[in-house]
């Protein structure tokens, strides 16, 4: 049997999570603006809409940075990590105004939202290879 290397593993993880964020950031700025509009805390002192743009923006160019700077992983992978922990609020406020969006409708589905965001941030710090290799 073939072992795939660590190497190997972070760079599908890396292109994978590239992708996911150009989608997810296409998606802010067209056919899930107004979902992303409920994970705005209230006390964000911008337009609601201006934040789900520029957090959009910010997602597609973190995933096309991923994607296509491969030499700079580490730096990216630990942006993507830092946005994924600044946006945490956001899912926070959501559960705790109990905020529909995404389907979230439940108390329930907002807090396994909130259980998912550390894998994001984990996600992204293995893509970056910033964490250690056994």
């Amino acid at each position: 049997m073939t072992r795939v290397s660590t190497r190997t593993r972070q760079d599908a993880a890396r292109l994978a999570l590239g992708a996911m964020l150009v989608l997810a950031g296409a998606s802010h700025l067209t056919v899930a603006r107004r979902e992303f509009r409920a994970q705005v805390p209230p006390w964000i002192p911008m337009d609601t809409d201006d934040v789900v743009l520029l957090s959009g923006a910010a997602e597609i160019a973190l995933g096309a940075a991923l994607a296509g700077l491969p030499k700079e992983r580490r730096r990216v992978g630990g942006l993507a990590a830092a946005f994924f922990t600044a946006i945490f609020p956001g899912n926070i406020s959501q559960y705790r105004n109990r905020v529909d969006g995404f389907g979230l409708d439940t108390d329930t589905k907002r807090a396994a939202r909130l259980a998912g965001q550390p894998l994001l941030v984990a996600w992204a710090l293995y893509a970056g290879g910033l964490v250690p290799r056994r």
